[in-house]
């Protein structure tokens, strides 16, 4: 048996293989509500043989989206339309996961494919992007962000929570709450986007401070036999890694201590310079390092999609799990494919049993 595909156990929950789905925005909800498109698209990657799908960014307030086509988990109505989207994971016999999060600065943008820029103020659908200082982040998007006050903090981090309810409410069994990206927690804990001399400003601790805060307050909500877990960017690619990820560990050592069940590593974009060395694999000896220091489970993401490097690094105790994405949306049946490249006998298993027993009955003929 490939290491990819042993189970993996995290509280009450039971992966079937170490295999899972990043969020990947959809950008096509209406009011922040899914609907046929997302019950399709999720429907169809679960049922593919994954141990967990995650799904995409859902923001908790209406300015944390990224643009207005995200979805959203700031009233009950859209709650109450993720719920099929939970049980369709569910019933493909993968783990349902969500991701919640508030876009910051990076917010009030068009769709990728309509500019991936800042909607013009006089817009009607633009709306005040928020950030912990008024920087704007550049590039595509020079808007400056109003600097938020202790009562936009306060107001944010209750945003969090009463998703966090809401998800917990829809079926989902996988939190992820997401502090990476250059959204409003990675620019609360980036030099490049948090320049605050209050107590959440300045000192590495005190830029995570509300990061801490809002995984204490959302742990207090969630289920403590269901995995709580954050998406981080622990690097930047800006010239300063080394402390960066230093600061980062010692973050990630303090959410361990307060709760925190698995760390879904990641890049900062905090900045439109950063010089990211894309290639396979190339964040795992950094994820290795924050399992170690950290002593906590993580993931990672990007270049992952080659099945013996994926089985490498669960096999050599860098990662607990890969984050497979858009070799997910290439062939929903990905883990099929794995199974078959790393010569697993009678891969079928991996498909659910009404596909497995057609293949198998066609191969037979």
């Amino acid at each position: 048996m490939s290491q990819l595909f042993t189970p993996y156990r995290l509280k009450s929950v039971e992966l079937r293989n170490r295999i899972a789905i990043p969020p990947m925005c959809q950008y096509s909800a209406t009011a922040g509500m899914a609907n046929d498109w997302h019950l399709a698209h999720y429907a169809a990657l679960s049922r593919g043989g994954a141990g967990l799908v995650i799904v995409e960014a859902t923001a908790v307030s209406p300015e944390g989206r990224i643009t207005p086509a995200c979805l959203g988990l700031w009233n009950d109505t859209q709650a109450t339309a993720l719920e099929p989207v939970a049980k369709a994971i569910k019933a493909a016999g993968a783990v349902a996961g969500i991701q919640i999060g508030h876009a910051g600065r990076k917010a009030n943008a068009n769709r990728p494919w309509e500019g991936d820029d800042h909607i013009p103020e006089h817009d009607p659908r633009a709306w005040t992007t928020i950030s912990p200082s008024a920087v704007a982040f550049g590039g595509h998007l020079p808007r400056v962000p109003k600097a938020m006050d202790l009562a936009d903090i306060e107001r944010v981090r209750h945003d969090f929570v009463a998703a966090a309810i809401r998800a917990r409410d829809a079926g989902f069994e996988w939190l992820e709450l997401h502090f990476a990206h250059g959204y409003l927690g990675q620019s609360f804990f980036s030099r490049h986007a948090n320049q605050r001399t209050d107590e959440y400003g300045g000192s590495p601790e005190n830029r995570g401070g509300f990061l801490l805060e809002t995984l204490s307050a959302v742990r207090q909500v969630w289920p403590e036999q269901l995995p709580l877990t954050v998406r981080l960017g622990v690097i930047e690619y800006d010239g300063r890694d080394d402390e960066t990820l230093t600061d980062a560990i010692q973050l990630v050592t303090r959410f361990r201590d307060a709760g925190l069940d698995f760390l879904n590593v990641s890049i900062g974009f905090s900045t439109p310079e950063a010089a990211i060395p894309w290639g396979p694999a190339f964040l795992a000896p950094i994820a290795a390092r924050v399992k170690h220091e950290a002593k906590i489970p993580v993931a990672s993401a990007w270049g992952f999609d080659n099945p013996v490097m994926a089985n490498q690094v669960v096999a050599n105790g860098q990662l607990d799990l890969v984050m497979i994405g858009r070799a997910h949306l290439a062939n929903p049946h990905w883990p099929y494919h794995a199974a078959q490249v790393l010569q697993i006998e009678g891969a079928a298993w991996t498909l659910p049993a009404p596909y497995a027993h057609w293949l198998e009955r066609y191969r037979a003929a």
